[in-house]
């Protein structure tokens, strides 16, 4: 794949769809989990259906929205899949009770081709508002840098996000994103150091660029040779799915905050909410 053909990388704009909530339960099949989906951004599900679920909103652009495919077949719709399977494990590791063994999780996909970090930005606090989620997995920032956004205003925007996502009691993932060669080294590396310096300095979980196992094979790519194919998007789900579920196990930020750290003095280290820090 040529990389100045991904100029117009994720910038596709398309009429905004609204935002897509399906609940993952392990006692749903597949299926059905993947057939059930309100159309309507402030449309919840069904409430005794899910009193007991938790929430993962995924803001992001044509990335995450399953750009050229059914929205089913997009990574973001196989992660309901893994959560309708997964909250078993992800109850025993907490030391859950039998009841809770039965957790679910409603996913919201926002996602929209061509946004941007400042677009996500306008929209997070009635997406908060409205789902309530636990985590927010935030894959935005390509347009920026296609467009050629200063590298600080793409980071202060990325940062309003995290603090908006925290002030709501949610967790935060960050999908780090790529840029192709042509805009130069200084801007590259600049566009680069805004995912790594925001992970590293708001402590939060960084997930490689998506498109890093899948961008040079054609066969996973779209004729347009920009976007990835429906077969590409389980190689989407892997790369972030050890990133999400280790957040998922952790507690709230509130109770990250209040959590007391515990020093191992031999190995000079602190652990503070499930994180290990060094000193």
């Amino acid at each position: 794949m040529k990389w100045s053909m991904l100029c117009v990388l994720l910038s596709f704009t398309v009429t905004p769809v609204a935002a897509q909530t399906i609940v993952a339960s392990p006692t749903r099949s597949l299926a059905a989990t993947s057939a059930t989906v309100n159309k309507s951004q402030g449309a919840t599900a069904n409430s005794a259906q899910d009193a007991h679920a938790e929430t993962v909103l995924v803001l992001g652009d044509s990335i995450s929205a399953g750009y050229g495919m059914q929205r089913e077949q997009g990574w973001v719709n196989l992660l309901t899949q893994r959560l309708a399977i997964a909250p078993r494990q992800t109850a025993v590791r907490r030391n859950t009770d039998r009841q809770n063994a039965q957790h679910r999780y409603t996913v919201v996909n926002a996602s929209i081709s061509g946004d941007t970090t400042g677009g996500g930005l306008s929209r997070l606090p009635d997406l908060l508002q409205r789902h309530h989620p636990k985590l927010v997995i935030i894959e935005l920032g390509g347009n920026d840098g296609l467009r050629g956004y200063p590298a600080p205003k793409i980071r202060a925007n990325i940062e309003a996000m995290v603090r908006l996502c925290r002030n709501a009691d949610a967790r935060v993932v960050l999908i780090a994103m790529e840029i192709p060669p042509n805009y130069g080294a200084r801007y590259i590396d600049a566009f680069r150091a805004v995912f790594r310096d925001v992970a590293a300095q708001q402590d939060v979980p960084l997930v490689p660029f998506l498109l890093g196992g899948v961008a040079l094979d054609r066969s996973l790519m779209q004729a347009d040779g920009i976007h990835p194919t429906a077969a590409a998007q389980p190689r989407l789900l892997d790369t972030a799915w050890p990133v999400i579920q280790a957040e998922l196990l952790r507690g709230s930020p509130s109770q990250r905050a209040a959590a007391v750290p515990t020093i191992d003095h031999e190995n000079g280290a602190v652990h503070v909410g499930g994180r290990l820090r060094r000193q």
